[in-house]
């Protein structure tokens, strides 16, 4: 049997053009606006995020000339901190500062014997056995240049003896301690609990 819209009377055929009219309207909606506007607002979303991100790159770009300012101003107290605290301890040019600033001093340096490096978290201490032969004044004079060394240098175990024998620019013998110190390129690690537990002696 053939259905044929012209057989309806008028108000069927009215009604039928509505409905087909509806399942339209629908099947757009469902098949083409739906994904359309999901679409749409994902792509919105996306471009919100994207306008957050050059919002953060144009503020990051505003402050990159006080960040390259930072970074020169710690690379600067870097480089101080490396003069003060060298990386490598080097006996020989300590050496040479020493028997420099003791000439100047009229001081004769008599014994130079590096000690063992005592490590501790973030630098090492560097003892140095001093013998020294002059007189009083020279030696006041030797430690006072001593402490205007760029590098760190602690004097300890200070000794000063007579001597019995001499001439005016030869006239005390003293021993000390000449302390430096090394930055560390790694932190010593610490010990922990149990490693102390270890190492602690027992108990009688």
């Amino acid at each position: 049997m053939e259905l044929s819209l012209t057989r309806l009377p008028w108000y069927g055929q009215i009604g039928a053009f509505v409905l087909l009219s509806l399942g339209g309207i629908g099947a757009f909606i469902y098949y083409y606006e739906m994904p359309a506007r999901a679409d749409f607002t994902s792509r919105e979303s996306q471009l919100e995020g994207l306008r957050k991100d050059i919002s953060m790159g144009v503020n990051t770009a505003r402050k990159l000339p006080e960040f390259k300012r930072q970074v020169a101003d710690l690379e600067m107290r870097l480089a101080n901190l490396k003069a003060v605290l060298p990386e490598e301890k080097d006996a020989a040019d300590l050496l040479r500062r020493m028997q420099t600033v003791a000439a100047q001093s009229n001081l004769t340096i008599k014994s130079f014997k590096p000690a063992p490096t005592v490590t501790k978290q973030l630098h090492a201490e560097w003892p140095i056995n001093l013998e020294l032969e002059g007189t009083y004044h020279n030696l006041a004079l030797f430690f006072d240049r001593v402490s205007k060394f760029t590098r760190i240098v602690n004097i300890s175990g200070l000794d000063v003896k007579g001597k019995d024998r001499g001439d005016s620019n030869n006239t005390i013998q003293a021993s000390c301690v000449a302390t430096t110190f090394v930055l560390l390129d790694k932190p010593a690690p610490k010990q922990g609990a149990k490693g102390a537990a270890a190492t602690a002696p027992k108990g009688t």
